[in-house]
């Protein structure tokens, strides 16, 4: 069970680290210090060595900037990792320094320091690095994102270069077009642009001054999705179903309008699915961890 704990410690943390630090090298150092401290007063210091060793492939095999080389294997390998530690381990009878003054007690009953450190690394888990696992996962099955409808949007016709044959090759009855220089020509369509009844040149503006995540500067995802999973965790545990129930289904009852206006291509709902389904596989599956362990 501390194996388990310490190796979703040690990947949170240094995806937190990641997302936040403005200098990661002294951030993974300070990380690798606390851990190892930890692992040392816990007489765990040998599962805390390779919890590190996992965060550190964990960190080159799941990449925060790009998309990363393995897709969601590497997560697929850690729950297997994790899911194998908790049922074939149990918690341990002597937990070193820090277990002679332990002492935590719940409605449940006693938690012990190996119970109370798997329920850190997967909370600690599902804050940052689930993040990284739904957006492997969308990579890898290639799903449409939002901001993609604006990226990929046809720039207009009046910002479109003019061909390199003269235009005064092609005379209109109406417009005395041979006699115009052609440098006027040339800038007819820079014009047209900067005019407020031109063709609608919003798509190409929004596709260069709307962030990635296609939200107007404002990253709710990182913020929503940490929270879900939290809560979903929380109310599996406390067994609240029906309330568990019901706020999954409020999200979808919300995002309900921006799917409708998905047309005949069913691109968002593909997208609103899998991540959704990612992040609630995650949650449940830490969750089940817990559960496990308390009542092993």
């Amino acid at each position: 069970m501390i194996i388990a704990g310490f190796v979703l410690l040690a990947v949170g943390a240094v995806d937190l680290v990641r997302q936040f630090a403005p200098r990661r090298w002294i951030g993974y150092l300070t990380v690798a210090v606390l851990l190892l401290l930890l692992g040392s007063v816990s007489d765990a210091l040998l599962p805390m060595i390779a919890a590190l060793v996992v965060g550190a492939l964990w960190v080159w095999s799941m990449p925060d900037e790009r998309r990363a080389p393995l897709g969601f294997w590497p997560a697929v390998l850690l729950g297997v990792l994790s899911v194998g530690a908790v049922v074939s381990l149990g918690a341990r009878a002597d937990a070193g320094l820090i277990g002679a003054v332990w002492s935590l007690r719940s409605p449940f009953g006693d938690v012990s320091f190996d119970l109370a450190m798997l329920v850190l690394g997967a909370g600690v888990f599902l804050l940052e690095s689930a993040n990284l696992v739904v957006r492997a996962a969308l990579d890898g099955e290639h799903t449409w994102r939002p901001a993609e409808a604006e990226q990929s949007a046809p720039e207009p016709a009046a910002s479109e270069p003019v061909a390199s044959e003269p235009v005064a090759s092609e005379p209109v009855a109406s417009e005395p077009v041979a006699s115009e220089p052609v440098a006027s020509e040339l800038a007819a369509p820079e014009a047209a642009v900067l005019e407020p009844d031109a063709a609608p040149a919003t798509p190409a503006v929004a596709a260069t001054t709307m962030p990635a995540d296609g939200r107007g500067g404002f990253k709710g995802g990182r913020l929503i999705g940490p929270l879900e999973r939290t809560i979903v965790m929380i109310l599996t545990l406390a067994a609240a179903y029906p309330v568990l129930a019901a706020m999954l289904a409020a999200k979808g009852i919300v995002r309900f309008p921006e799917i409708s206006r998905d047309g005949e291509t069913g691109a968002r709902a593909e997208y609103f699915l899998v991540g959704s389904l990612v992040s609630w596989v995650i949650a449940l599956s830490a969750a089940f961890l817990v559960w496990w362990a308390a009542h092993s």
